[in-house]
């Protein structure tokens, strides 16, 4: 008896483990079964964008979104950052050396060309021209009685010459003179503000010197680099759009210069524009971000990036027809951030696909779930 009750037992255990290795693969067949005829007992993957069974031959079908091509006004827009450079800006000193004497501007001040900013001794300059007028005023006259002679045939013309030479020597030395003394005075060369101060009266200074830097705001420079593909469309008069953090709006400026070299390193090419900056709101060594507008192209096809697919053998689509996923082989044009230009291989009205497109193949059929109508009309590259 105890034999038969372990027979029965080791028959048991094992057919409770081979229940137990079964189930889970023979489950999958008794919920298909169980839940015919009930809503929502779809295969896997019934959502928008999924797979699932068609009826009948048990064929997959996809559900995807759709977009009706239409012509758009497709705009590429280039971003860059850019500094703001002052009109002009000089930091100024003497042409000469000496002692500073005085100092006539006040830091942070506004000055016109020509202003008396600061002043070097110039008394022995000053004293050497007095004698020099002193000397000249006495050679004017004897010029004057040799001249009168001349004229009476009194004397000779070599003994006039030579007191009409001592008169031109004594006239070009006045002039170096007062050239000297030009030096020692520092005008501003432009309109435009004063910086800080770099020197006090009593200070000796000499041409290497620095005193004080001189800046004209009105209108500022906008600097930024291109890259060297857009050379032959950014020229004098392009406008160009820049922000600035902080200021809650955007600005214009044109286009002045363009660089006639590309950058070796960097394989860009240097732009300034010019802002007119008439109430003076921005200060120059500002960073900026500027929006370039470049191609423009009206009634262009346009595709979202998403839905263009790249192989070895070139660019393709997926279209909506008769129910089915249709390949179209394309060339493309410009790109955006978020489109392309169609040259060729779509013609409008045709229905892409733009969802599910890595799991698209030929003839396969599908569901549109979205048809989208309109896709932005202007995009941007970085």
């Amino acid at each position: 008896m105890k034999n038969k009750f372990r027979i029965i037992l080791t028959i048991l255990i094992i057919a409770l483990l081979v229940v137990m290795i079964a189930y889970p693969k023979l489950k999958p067949l008794f919920s298909v079964k169980g839940g015919e005829g009930k809503p929502g007992a779809g295969a896997p993957g019934a959502a928008a964008g999924g797979m699932r069974m068609m009826g009948g031959g048990g064929q997959q079908t996809l559900n995807v979104t759709g977009y009706v091509l239409k012509p758009v006004r497709l705009i590429e827009m280039k971003k860059s950052s850019g500094t703001l450079l002052p009109d002009e800006e000089v930091e100024l000193s003497f042409e000469t050396s000496g002692k500073i004497v005085a100092i006539y501007f006040t830091e942070g001040s506004r000055v016109t060309k020509g202003t008396l900013l600061a002043k070097i001794n110039d008394r022995p300059l000053q004293a050497q021209l007095l004698k020099l007028q002193a000397q000249k005023k006495l050679s004017e006259e004897k010029e004057f009685r040799q001249r009168s002679l001349l004229d009476k045939d009194a004397i000779s013309r070599e003994s006039y010459d030579q007191v009409a030479t001592e008169l031109q020597a004594l006239e070009a030395d006045i002039k170096l003179i007062e050239a000297r003394i030009a030096e020692t005075e520092l005008r501003a060369p432009f309109d435009g503000i004063i910086g800080l101060r770099l020197l006090s009266e009593g200070s000796y200074t000499n041409p290497s010197t620095k005193i004080v830097r001189l800046v004209k705001v009105k209108p500022l420079k906008v600097e930024f680099s291109i890259p060297e593909r857009y050379a032959d469309e950014v020229k004098a008069g392009y406008p160009i759009t820049f922000s600035i953090d902080g200021i809650d709006k955007s600005f214009t400026a044109k286009v002045y210069a363009v660089d006639p070299k590309v950058d070796f390193n960097t394989r860009t090419i240097s732009v300034r524009a010019l802002y007119p900056n008439s109430r003076e709101e921005l200060k120059p060594g500002r960073f900026t971000s500027i929006v370039l507008q470049l191609n423009e192209i009206d009634d262009a096809m346009a595709i979202p990036t998403e839905a263009l697919i790249a192989e070895m053998e070139g660019e393709k689509v997926f279209l909506y027809k008769g129910g089915k996923a249709v390949t179209a082989r394309v060339t493309t044009g410009l790109r955006t951030a978020s489109l392309i230009q169609i040259r060729s291989g779509l013609t409008f009205g045709d229905t892409l696909l733009t969802t599910g497109v890595l799991q698209l193949r030929e003839s396969l059929p599908v569901v549109l779930d979205t048809i989208i109508l309109n896709i932005p009309v202007t995009s941007e590259t970085e």
